[in-house]
């Protein structure tokens, strides 16, 4: 498909009858290959956008699969290591799919439906992509209010679930409205992900613990009836896919990005197995989420929910400034265009409304296990299993494709309508169940 450039915008570039806005002039650059890309002289390093990976995709996930294993069984464990390596496969076909033309890279994952499927298609994906980045920060706004709570539950700071979800709007909202891009918050990222394995290693130390203390506890291998359910909660704790676009546009070696995102998510994986294995033993079908939830009360457990409020609070702000992004270079909110100061004033509002929309909605919906399964099944598969595989396809063919590497997309887009189908049915019930 021939793509001819807009002399009018430098930035803005037309494929068929689409026309994409991509980066103004100034964030331009060509890259080693020829091809327009985005301009990395100031960019981070490989090793940051790793921080960054695992960062948004470990956390709640970590806190999740001992609860969903205990609605599929252990089978679970077989899925997530599925997931896992789909979700590798997924995240790097999908950069892939930004530099196909040859000529151009796009800026993100709604540009790539586009030049897929049309404006239909990239709505479609921009609505999709959506539900995710303000969904999961709305997951974890609900989180850090309710561990706020426990918390300061009967002393003069217990002033309820919802004031304390507004604070931690209130401070998320900080390094949101001022740090612009994804590079900026990489120390963030670091931080978030050094909280995750805090978390891991005190909730598995408890579980050694309690294994002597508690009564055996009860396992299934498999439980067909919850089964979509617990994929839908297991697909969502490997979410990234949203923000990745984002991430390897602030890398300085974009070339390093297989390397990058496999790494990330292997570490994903393998605090999930820590987590997972040793929670749903000890504690079978008692086993709550988040997890720290089941180990005994004292000290750690203490520790544990003090530090994964840390680490929500982290990630939030990446998912955030993904949407944030999207959004400001859809209405093309560039110093280019306004100014120093305009285009700070304008990107702050859009963000404070974002900010304002996320704490409305946190407030109204505060059932944390519900929510993230309702998330995962409706978005997160089509964002990871499904819409990357199509896209792809779209873009660069299927003959040419081996026929082993066609029987694992097909596996994959399996696995995400399953999950995307019965998992939203089921979470939905279960949310109007949480409302009755």
């Amino acid at each position: 498909m021939e793509m001819e450039m807009d002399k009018k915008q430098s930035g803005d570039f037309q494929e068929g009858g689409v026309i994409f806005d991509a980066y103004s002039e100034a964030e331009m650059d060509y890259s080693e290959d020829g091809i327009v890309d985005v301009n990395r002289e100031n960019a981070g390093s490989s090793f940051l956008a790793y921080f960054n990976v695992v960062c948004v995709v470990a956390g709640t996930g970590t806190l999740g699969i001992p609860y969903a294993l205990r609605l599929g069984g252990w089978i679970g464990l077989f899925i997530l290591f599925l997931s896992w390596s789909m979700s590798c496969y997924t995240g790097v076909i999908l950069i892939r799919c930004l530099y196909v033309n040859g000529k151009q890279r796009l800026s993100s994952y709604k540009e790539i439906a586009t030049s897929c499927f049309g404006v239909i298609g990239g709505w479609v994906c921009f609505f999709f992509n959506t539900w995710i980045l303000l969904g999961a920060p709305i997951l974890y706004m609900v989180l850090a209010g309710s561990n706020l709570e426990e918390l300061t539950k009967g002393t003069a700071g217990d002033i309820g679930l919802v004031p304390w979800s507004i604070i931690c709007c209130a401070v998320v909202a900080i390094p949101f409205i001022l740090v612009k891009s994804l590079k900026e918050v990489a120390f963030m990222s670091a931080m978030g992900a050094l909280a995750t394995l805090v978390v891991v290693i005190i909730c598995l130390v408890m579980a050694c613990i309690d294994v002597k203390t508690i009564p055996p506890a009860h396992h299934d291998a498999v439980i067909w009836k919850q089964f979509p359910i617990a994929l839908s909660t297991i697909s969502f704790s490997f979410g990234g896919n949203s923000v990745y676009p984002h991430v390897e546009a602030s890398m300085k070696k974009p070339s390093n990005w297989p390397k990058v995102v496999v790494c990330g998510l292997s570490t994903c994986a393998a605090l999930y197995f820590l987590s997972a294995i040793p929670g749903y033993y000890v504690y079978g079908d008692q086993v709550l989420s988040p997890v720290y939830n089941s180990i005994s009360d004292g000290v750690p457990k203490t520790i544990a929910i003090v530090v994964m409020t840390f680490h929500v609070m982290t990630a939030a702000p990446i998912l955030l400034t993904s949407f944030a992004l999207d959004v400001e270079e859809m209405l093309n909110v560039t110093v280019e265009r306004f100014g120093t100061i305009k285009e700070f004033v304008i990107r702050a509002c859009i963000r404070i409304v974002v900010m304002v929309f996320v704490g409305v909605i946190g407030c109204v919906v505060p059932h944390f296990d519900d929510l993230m399964s309702l998330i995962g099944s409706f978005a997160n598969c089509g964002l990871i299993f499904i819409f990357p595989i199509v896209f792809y396809f779209k873009l660069t063919g299927f003959r040419n494709k081996p026929i082993y590497e066609l029987a694992w997309c097909g596996l994959t887009l399996l696995l995400g309508v399953v999950g995307l189908i019965f998992g939203t049915i089921d979470s939905i019930r279960a949310l109007i169940r949480d409302f009755q």
